[in-house]
């Protein structure tokens, strides 16, 4: 029996322990959270091995931080723009239309609340868009077996004429906001707003009120200060 490799394991697993007690929806208690802190350590000992780049303002301390928010909310706005051309003659008024069709396409049909979540909006928004969508007949909706308080919203076969009609340029426009990265880039991109995302949504999901998000998360999550 290889000791040493026992002993290293029971470390790696203490270290695992001690950031699922801190981070307990990121890295869950099980075998599949215990796979992606190993993966997310691999990431970041790579990452640690290469320069930092540069960002508009680090000379002037900027944070990195302050620099990812920035850059997210410019490649939303950039990708807002292409989706806004690639509906520019359908029937679609917003990119969240298409999404939430996508969505019932992929996924099935779901309450209202479930397509909301899935979508990251507010309840008021998402019920503006679903009322949309069914005014357009894009979508039906139907009273829940198990819930008849409850309705489950279904694309329908409109919807998903309307949708396969503008598929080529929605397309087209997901390749154009991929950019010019390789291969290689798209996976590690993937994996780092897997990683943010899966940090997120949990908390997105808890309905916070707008007045104690951002103290809630500090001290749950143990933020140091910038």
């Amino acid at each position: 029996m290889n000791f040493a490799l026992i002993k290293d394991f029971m470390t790696l697993l203490e270290q695992f322990e001690s950031e699922a007690n801190i981070y307990p929806d990121v890295y869950p208690a099980t075998i599949e959270g215990f796979k992606t802190w190993i993966s997310d350590q691999e990431t970041t000992q790579q990452a640690d091995t290469f320069d930092e780049p540069y960002w508009e303002g680090k000379e002037n301390g900027r944070t990195p931080e302050s620099a990812i928010n920035t850059l997210l909310v410019h490649l939303n706005r950039y990708a807002k723009t292409y989706s806004k051309s690639a509906i520019s003659d359908s029937e679609f008024s917003t990119q969240e239309d298409f999404i939430y069709l996508i969505n019932l396409k992929a996924f099935g049909e779901m309450t209202k609340m479930a397509l909301i979540k899935k979508n990251i909006h507010d309840k008021p928004v998402g019920m503006l868009i679903i009322t949309r969508l069914l005014r357009q007949g894009l979508v039906e909706q139907t009273d829940s077996d198990l819930d008849k308080r409850s309705k489950l919203i279904r694309i329908s076969e409109r919807g998903l004429l309307t949708l396969e009609k503008q598929m080529e340029k929605i397309r087209q426009a997901t390749n154009i906001v991929a950019g010019n990265l390789n291969h290689k880039e798209k996976m590690d991109l993937i994996r780092i707003l897997n990683k943010l995302d899966r940090f997120h949504y949990p908390i997105f999901s808890r309905n916070i009120n707008s007045d104690q998000l951002i103290n809630t998360v500090y001290d749950e999550y143990a933020f140091e200060n910038s």
